[in-house]
């Protein structure tokens, strides 16, 4: 019967094998760049990885694919996957020392204008989807939100800039690979065979 009860439990503990947990990066400050080759982020401040926050603990920066849709003068644009994007920190408050996270666009992303408290000024939200390594050597995903100060319209326009007034960088830790999950069945699988065959003498 014990063994029964040992059964279920790791049935029931299954689900526990493939959950995800989520790191999140803030970051402050830093320059936008804009052009038909695609968009770049530099000098932008990391102030926050997980539960450790800061004025300084090291910097976000990014690359994009080219223009694929919407125009620099203004409203909202589309650029192709690919480019780059690294988290480094600077060992700060235990943070690591080094990159903490490197990888690229997996899908497009997408530039979203929105209008400002009074006419004439205008925000963007930035937006995209990331794949990569974390800093511990596991493959991840995450998401990453930009949003630009209040600017003029189309600041983008023939290489233009604009400030950052603030992102977000959700990484997914990893889940146990197909292969993980497999040897986890089989095991299961053979207790159970071991416990039909106690129980069946």
């Amino acid at each position: 019967m014990r063994r029964i009860i040992l059964l279920i439990l790791l049935f029931l503990a299954l689900p526990l094998a493939v959950s995800a947990n989520t790191i999140d990066a803030s970051n402050q400050g830093g320059t936008l760049t804009g052009s038909a080759s695609g968009l770049s982020l530099s000098g932008s401040t990391l102030s926050a990885f997980g539960v450790i926050h800061a004025s300084n603990l090291g910097s976000v920066s990014f690359t994009t694919g080219a223009l694929t849709s919407g125009s620099l003068t203004g409203g909202n644009m589309t650029f192709a996957g690919g480019g780059s994007f690294t988290i480094t920190g600077n060992g700060v408050n235990g943070v690591p020392n080094g990159v903490i996270f490197s990888g690229t666009f997996s899908g497009p992303v997408t530039v979203i204008e929105n209008l400002g408290p009074t006419n004439g000024t205008f925000s963007y939200t930035i937006t995209g989807s990331l794949s990569g390594t974390l800093y511990t050597g596991f493959k991840t995903q995450a998401t990453t939100s930009q949003t630009t100060v209040f600017t003029v319209r189309g600041p983008l326009n023939n290489g233009g800039s604009t400030k950052v007034a603030s992102g977000d960088t959700v990484i997914v830790t990893p889940v146990p690979e197909p292969g993980t999950m497999l040897l986890l069945g089989t095991g299961l699988a053979a207790i159970a065979g071991t416990v039909r065959r106690k129980l069946g003498r």
